[in-house]
């Protein structure tokens, strides 16, 4: 029998029916990942970073959900499945576009699903970071995961999302 792991994502939307959105995820990840063990509410955040709104528009507040779900596949698997999930829920496929001066273009979209944990066990492959390299700085990312995952521990700092949060509060990056 395959080991189970915890694996740790986060949802986003911010087109369309975000709830809607991010509902059909949830649905569609249980059957084709694992059982889901806990989730967050849905809160909603302002876009992070440079992002760019349908049609050169400002983009909308994002709403967002942490889901634990206990699965057999391999990181590497579970992305790949995630992937899928997306482009069946109309997510197209997107390449990184930089904003000219030197940082990342983020792009509106209908579902975004990010693995941050994958149990204590860092991955680092060109395609592939776990704990989610950002992971640490996007308050709505440690908002979800304090409410879903309330004892996990980043791998590589030992805080909880909650220790976390508070540091980003003591620097004001928080909108809390």
């Amino acid at each position: 029998m395959a080991h189970k792991e915890t694996a740790v994502l986060i949802l986003g939307s911010n087109l369309g029916d975000r709830e809607a959105n991010i509902l059909r995820a949830g649905e569609s990840i249980g059957p084709r990942v694992g059982e889901i063990v806990a989730q967050s509410s849905i809160y909603e955040s302002r876009p992070w970073g440079d992002v760019e709104g349908e049609g050169g528009q400002e983009a909308g507040a994002f709403l967002n959900r942490a889901v634990a779900v206990e699965t057999v596949l391999r990181p590497e698997e579970l992305l790949a499945e995630l992937k899928a999930i997306e482009c069946e829920l109309g997510r197209a496929p997107h390449t990184v576009q930089h904003n000219g001066a030197g940082g990342r273009l983020y792009s509106s979209r209908i579902i975004d699903i990010d693995i941050i944990y994958y149990g204590d066990r860092v991955v680092d492959l060109p395609h592939l970071q776990v704990p989610h390299p950002l992971a640490p700085c996007r308050e709505f990312v440690l908002r979800p995961l304090a409410e879903a995952v309330p004892a996990m521990r980043h791998p590589v700092t030992g805080m909880t999302a909650a220790e976390m949060l508070r540091e980003l509060k003591k620097k004001g990056l928080c909108d809390f």
